[in-house]
């Protein structure tokens, strides 16, 4: 059984996470170089892994301006050596592990009877089969009081308007992953697991959309608007820090409304 947060601790001091140190997949850019930024302005040094390396680099600038130590890995996250590797390199970099975001993803947007099945299943690997890898491969080397957090979507939730199987699928069972892995876990091992399902966000990808298919989006969202990169911040690293101790399991919708809709 795990402990409670101890009561000594100022609220502020219930988000910080210095000394800690956090793996962030698919931290080449767009959200995942975000995360890896807010974790290590909280206190974290990052261990960052995408394919890119050359982006990895641009990342780890950011990090490094903030004084944090920080280690780039290429890696391709649905091989299960590879997402290893990864948990070796941050101990035998730092020493230990208390924070995985596992963020990275792709999309289609194809009708699901001209969708080839490889195709649907790269996306399924990238986005649910990886995201277990990684998962799996991190818990065998954190302590208790560590913390997972799954990047899902409100996809995973509601329906789209763009013919997204893959995508919507992948993201559905990244929720019913998180469910089983912190029923595991959080009691047995002290790991936390949870996830955010971000609605639309401001980001390149977004910015590739048709207009009027976005605004069919943005007519079922309460706050009828896009998120931004700081927003989505704000949650993952409430779920990474010490002040989210008394949750597991739980997807937290950071939509402006989408899902409640």
């Amino acid at each position: 059984m795990t402990a409670g947060l101890d009561e000594r601790l100022s609220l502020l001091d219930l988000f910080r996470l210095d000394g800690r140190v956090a793996v962030i997949t698919g931290a080449s850019g767009g959200l995942g170089a975000g995360f890896a930024v807010a974790l290590a302005e909280a206190g974290a040094d990052v261990v960052l892994a995408a394919r890119r390396a050359d982006a990895l680099a641009c990342t780890a600038t950011r990090v490094r301006a903030l004084g944090r130590r920080v280690v780039e890995v290429p890696t391709d996250v649905t091989d299960a050596t590879a997402c290893a590797a990864v948990a070796s390199r941050a101990m035998d970099e730092f020493g230990r592990l208390d924070i995985l975001v596992n963020n990275a993803g792709i999309s289609t947007v194809t009708p699901a009877l001209r969708e080839a099945p490889e195709d649907f299943r790269r996306v399924v690997d990238v986005n649910l089969t990886a995201a277990y890898l990684m998962a799996t491969a991190c818990a065998r080397v954190m302590g208790p009081g560590s913390s997972v957090v799954n990047v899902s979507s409100v996809l995973g939730l509601v329906k789209s308007h763009l013919p997204q199987a893959a995508y919507a699928a992948s993201k559905a069972g990244l929720i019913g992953l998180t469910r089983d892995l912190a029923h595991q876990w959080s009691d047995r091992r002290g790991i936390r697991v949870n996830a955010i399902a971000p609605g639309f966000v401001t980001t390149d990808m977004t910015a590739e959309l048709d207009g009027k298919v976005l605004d069919r989006f943005l007519e079922t969202a309460s706050m009828r608007r896009l998120g931004t990169q700081r927003e989505m911040d704000a949650a993952v690293l409430f779920l990474a820090a010490p002040a989210s101790a008394y949750i597991t399991g739980s997807t937290l919708a950071v939509d402006g409304g989408m899902a409640g809709h």
